[in-house]
């Protein structure tokens, strides 16, 4: 398990003074609420009751507790979440060479050298990852400045991870997640937007937060048919990568290992799932002769977060805050241009990560997107926004020029937030009574005035973090000793608190926002349409093409998954042969 995870890290999915939704046997009681304060607020599971009984003691927190809305993991899940850290990206680099790539012309080719150990190492970086170490740094970093710390740490032969490996191995590409999400909005908006899409309920759900996904299977299945069905960058980024690589090389995905930093521990879990693994879409993994044996190699092999690439620098004693700043030039062009272009900006000289816009928020502007999509289309109209209980919860409308409601949507981050959204959409049970009317369900008849219905949005974007995704728990926080340092705290009387904490986080989401004045986005590079939000969806689809073309695989397969309700076995009592099993089924390659 992380040593770097505490009870302080609860924080970022619970907020503080809620019930935490572990489950009863293990939660510590918790002291009655005052007649004042609504239960709508508190976090619980379904059929559980608050606690009215002794204030509670000191909490046991695990990384399994913290992980997809405490303590839902399974133990498999667990299993598979440990092995995910800085170590393991250590022991893969000094396992064995990594694949050499030679330059022949125009034609990358994989020079194998016999070894099965061997691979070709690449990663994906978050842009909330950016923006932490960026805060961090201090004096004005930007994020593309960041970016090429990172690059440096990751592949500079001389200052970086290979300088102090077995084997000298660094990564070969390094890409930003920022170009799958251009593809999950132009997907996701199309899922929303499109009259063609019937197999999904409305409210469509976001579903590329891994926490609240991981919530909804094991806690409220009743929502799945609710989740977008579009991947989220993470996994959309592994795909791209994996199969392109794979078919341009001519290799197996599991000579491809692949890394993601991610601003969130819950991402370890998403990388674990089985429908994101060559499985689904591998020609050679979907013969059925071979599905049986074999669960697929995984799009994603390992996780870490923001503070665990600090970590991955002191493992090897390198100081990341003295690495350059300049870019590290990109040695080895990408096997196939197209998708090159479309993929390296990140790693690649005089590229810019592009600003990202306040108003779409700090989890990748999903709703933001779809929005402006939505006035694109309907010349005249405009958009309206009503805050909700709280600063996590906002509605959205867009009107006509003549004030007729054309999309109602909402945001919902946090916890506390979604466990109202889910009960809004709970299904009502049928009545007992021959006659009788239907009951449970929560916020339909009868509802208070004024009282919005979960079933009247088109669209929920949804998130586990109260703030988003630059308050993820693998972020840097204020009473991180290099935040300290660099914030000017001292000392124990000068603690910092939540006050402090909310500071920083302001000082994060600014370097998130600020992005570079010269920038230049994917979607610039076209100039044959519409650009949405600094998107050009014209040109995100003509990739998908080549992609799909170039893999021999629809698109449906590439960029899409599914969610099944999950039984935890949080509580129960498991031997150790049904773990192995269980662990057996579900660990498939890449490990």
């Amino acid at each position: 398990m992380s040593a770097i995870l505490s009870a302080d890290d609860l924080n970022d999915f619970i907020s503080p003074g809620v019930a935490c939704i572990k489950p009863i046997e293990t939660l510590p009681t918790a002291p009655p609420p005052q007649a004042s304060e609504s239960l709508e607020f508190e976090v619980i599971l379904d059929g559980q009751q608050p606690s009215a009984s002794q204030p509670a003691g000191p909490a046991q927190i695990s990384l399994t507790d913290c992980l997809a809305c405490s303590g839902c993991v399974t133990s498999a899940e667990a299993v598979l979440v440990s092995l995910q850290s800085h170590n393991e990206v250590l022991s893969l680099l000094d396992s064995a060479p990594s694949l050499a790539l030679s330059q022949d012309g125009t034609t990358i080719t994989t020079n194998l050298d016999g070894n099965p150990s061997s691979k070709l190492f690449v990663c994906s970086v978050s842009p909330q990852v950016l923006a932490s170490l960026a805060a961090a740094i201090g004096n004005n970093t930007t994020q593309s400045q960041a970016a090429n710390m990172i690059t440096h740490l990751l592949s500079n032969p001389s200052l970086g991870l290979p300088s102090g490996g077995r084997h000298n191995n660094g990564f070969t590409y390094i890409v930003s997640t920022n170009r799958a999400r251009e593809a999950s909005l132009v997907l996701g908006a199309d899922e929303v937007i499109s009259s063609s899409s019937n197999d999904i309920k409305k409210p469509v759900l976001t579903s590329s937060c891994p926490g609240w996904v991981c919530y909804a299977e094991k806690t409220h299945p009743y929502v799945l048919p609710y989740l977008s069905k579009v991947k989220s960058p993470q996994a959309l980024t592994g795909t791209l990568l994996k199969t392109t690589l794979s078919k341009t090389l001519n290799i197996s995905p599991d000579r491809i290992w692949h890394l993601s930093i991610m601003p969130c521990f819950d991402k370890k879990l998403e990388a674990s799932r089985e429908e994101l693994t060559d499985a689904v879409w591998n020609n050679t993994s979907n013969n059925p002769a071979t599905t049986t044996t074999q669960k697929g190699i995984r799009d994603v092999d390992c996780v870490i977060t923001t503070k665990e690439i600090l970590m991955l620098a002191e493992s090897r004693n390198i100081n990341f805050f003295s690495l350059p700043k300049t870019p590290l030039p990109q040695t080895t062009p990408f096997p196939h241009k197209a998708m090159g272009d479309f993929l390296l900006p990140f790693s690649a000289p005089g590229k810019k990560n592009e600003q990202q816009s306040l108003s779409a928020g700090t989890s990748g502007g999903n709703l933001h997107y779809i929005l402006h999509t939505l006035l694109s289309q309907n010349p005249g109209s405009t958009l309206t926004t009503t805050r909700g209980r709280n600063a996590d919860v906002i509605e959205y409308s867009i009107l006509s020029s003549s004030g007729e409601q054309i999309f109602k949507a909402a945001r919902y981050y946090g916890f506390r937030n979604i466990q109202n959204l889910v009960r809004k959409l709970k299904p009502a049970r049928p009545p007992r009574m021959p006659g009788g009317k239907p009951f449970g369900s929560a916020r339909r008849p009868g509802k208070a005035a004024g009282a919005t219905n979960a079933l009247d949005f088109s669209y929920v974007e949804v998130m586990a973090c109260p703030g988003g995704c630059t308050n993820g728990g693998g972020q840097l926080k204020v009473d991180d000793p290099i935040v300290l340092e660099r914030m000017g705290f001292g000392g124990t009387e000068n603690k910092p608190g939540p006050q402090e904490q909310k500071a920083w986080l302001e000082v994060v989401d600014e370097a998130y926002f600020s992005g570079d004045d010269e920038e230049t986005s994917s979607s610039e590079r076209t100039d044959d349409g519409l650009v949405v939000a600094g998107i050009s969806p014209g040109y995100v689809r003509d990739v998908l093409r080549v992609w799909s073309e170039l893999t021999s695989v629809p698109v449906e397969k590439l960029a899409y998954t599914t969610f099944r309700e999950v039984v935890s076995d949080v509580g129960k009592t498991q031997t150790d042969t049904e773990r192995v099993v269980q662990l057996a089924g579900k660990i498939g390659g890449g490990w």
